[in-house]
């Protein structure tokens, strides 16, 4: 991992399975503790990490990681920095691997279906 003066800020919904995603692999990396986790767990939590976010980010969305002046909004994008960084592929991790071919495929399929209902 580069040298940065400070961790990056990892912001998270807690019922959100992009943000899990996120947060597996950096467990199962061994990096988490090279981020700062900042968690809404309460609908005031999340209006609050959403006041915070708006100025930098064209949508609040869920996870956004903060490089310094920067923000990342998308979990693939994310996870790829932290690969570009010199964490493991995530081929090299079994337990993300499950999530994301399991719980995490069926969890987006149904959100899709909830999205196309929404719009009917």
């Amino acid at each position: 991992m580069s040298l940065i003066s400070e961790n990056p800020i990892l912001f998270v919904k807690h019922t959100c399975p992009f943000s899990l995603k996120v947060r597996l692999y950096l467990l199962e990396a061994g990096l988490l503790d090279t981020v700062t986790l900042r968690e809404s767990r309460t609908p005031e939590e999340e209006d609050a990490m959403k006041e915070e976010l708006a100025p930098h980010v064209a949508k609040v969305s869920y996870p956004t990681l903060r490089l310094g002046d920067s923000y990342m909004t998308e979990s693939d994008d994310i996870i790829a920095h932290f690969v570009a960084e010199g964490g493991p592929s995530p081929s090299q991790l079994p337990t993300f691997e499950a999530y994301v071919d399991g719980p995490f495929k069926q969890l987006l399929t149904l959100h899709k279906e909830n999205a196309e209902l929404k719009r009917a």
